[in-house]
């Protein structure tokens, strides 16, 4: 009887395929899964809905609709707006139905896909293949080519051998392949709890945190609470003048006790002092590094005065940034490091392999708080 196959047997069966057969099958992955001279509806007309039509448009397809119960009877560029169930009475039995819905507080992919088969639509594919047949429009967030991952093989399985329990091992490799065949059944329930994991994290009573991507305060409350208010000080980064202005508001409704242990920067973090382009207004989703706005970056090691005992970065993207920033208080004194590993395809491996690379000894966990979204690397010093 053949034994299953341990976590590390599984990441060597996932990069088995070589780069050019998968490059292969990311050219033809949604032609194999759409139906045959169907029409093509779009599930979602934000914007990534408006993203997909354009490129679909450039290869002279039209989709015949959206569907989105929120703009249903309205036109988005040109397309008609339909409820599902108009969509699915018409063309159900016949059309490809793309969920072009991915955000953090959407439904889960399996649940947008149910839905639309529970209505009677009958081939219902996830917007994942149609963006690797146009992959001009890639990286979407933390999806790109399954190639990239191939090309990286040697990288990946260094940051397999980093995990250091069998949860976080079975987490990589369900991730590693959600990233190479896009295959959402694979992935595991999100775990509650995001950031404030107690059976990792031991803040003691004279904790100095620094939180990257502060966004209005909520994290700090959180903080606040995982602590019972013992803690020292804190440094809180906030670069959307909006998401500024409402932690200051709750700051200033803090009690005095615990306000004058916080000070608060309306700055980005990287891995120094620098001016950057910046997308606000999205609340936590505000980002550096693309927009029409402009922040100011500071770098952690020249910022922070007093040695950290545990660093959050939630910063869309500048994760590596942030943490090459933070090089000193990394290898001097090896604070507990809770880092967001979903904003790009490779955070999940690259993230572990920079922080090893700066200060051995640490231990690392993976562990999901959403579906792709909000899955955490956990650094824990030995």
């Amino acid at each position: 009887m053949n034994q299953p196959m341990n976590s590390r047997e599984k990441v060597e069966q996932l990069l088995s395929e070589d780069p050019e057969s998968c490059r292969l099958r990311e050219r033809t992955a949604f032609d194999e899964l759409a139906r045959p001279g169907g029409e093509l509806i779009l599930f979602g007309a934000g914007g990534l809905g408006k993203k997909l039509l354009r490129a679909l448009r450039q290869d002279g397809i039209e989709p015949v609709a959206f569907i989105d119960n929120s703009l249903a009877g309205r036109v988005v560029e040109g397309v008609s707006v339909l409820t599902p169930s108009e969509a699915a009475q018409r063309w159900g039995s016949t059309a490809t139905f793309v969920v072009s819905i991915w955000a953090s507080w959407a439904d889960t992919m399996r649940e947008q896909v149910q839905s639309l088969r529970d209505l009677g639509c009958e081939t219902v594919i996830s917007f994942i293949p149609l963006l690797w047949k146009y992959p001009a429009i890639l990286p979407h967030v933390q999806i790109d080519l399954p190639s990239h991952i191939c090309e990286q093989k040697n990288k990946v399985l260094s940051a397999f051998n980093l995990w250091s329990d069998d949860a976080s091992r079975e987490e990589f490799v369900s991730q590693l392949r959600w990233r190479l065949y896009a295959d959402f059944s694979a992935l595991h329930p999100a775990v509650p709890g995001q950031y404030w994991q107690r059976d990792l994290i031991d803040p003691g009573q004279q904790a100095v945190y620094v939180d990257c991507g502060a966004c209005d305060g909520d994290t700090l409350e959180q903080f606040i609470s995982f602590t019972g208010g013992r803690f020292r000080e804190a440094f809180l980064f906030e670069p959307d003048d909006r998401n500024f202005r409402a932690l200051q508001q709750r700051l200033n409704a803090m009690p005095e006790s615990i306000r004058h242990r916080i000070q608060a920067f309306p700055c980005a973090v990287a891995e120094a002092d620098y001016n950057v382009s910046f997308s606000g207004g999205a609340g936590a989703s505000s980002a550096a590094g693309t927009g029409s706005e402009t922040v100011h970056c500071l770098s952690l090691d020249g910022t922070v005065s007093i040695p950290p005992t545990l660093i959050k970065y939630d910063i869309e993207g500048f994760e590596l940034l942030g943490l090459e920033g933070s090089r000193r208080i990394i290898a001097e004194i090896a604070p507990s490091l809770v880092v967001c590993a979903y904003h790009t395809q490779s955070h999940i491996w690259e993230i572990p392999l920079l922080i090893d690379s700066i200060r051995k000894g640490y231990r690392y966990y993976l562990r999901p708080h959403g579906q792709i979204w909000e899955t955490v690397c956990y650094a824990i010093p030995g």
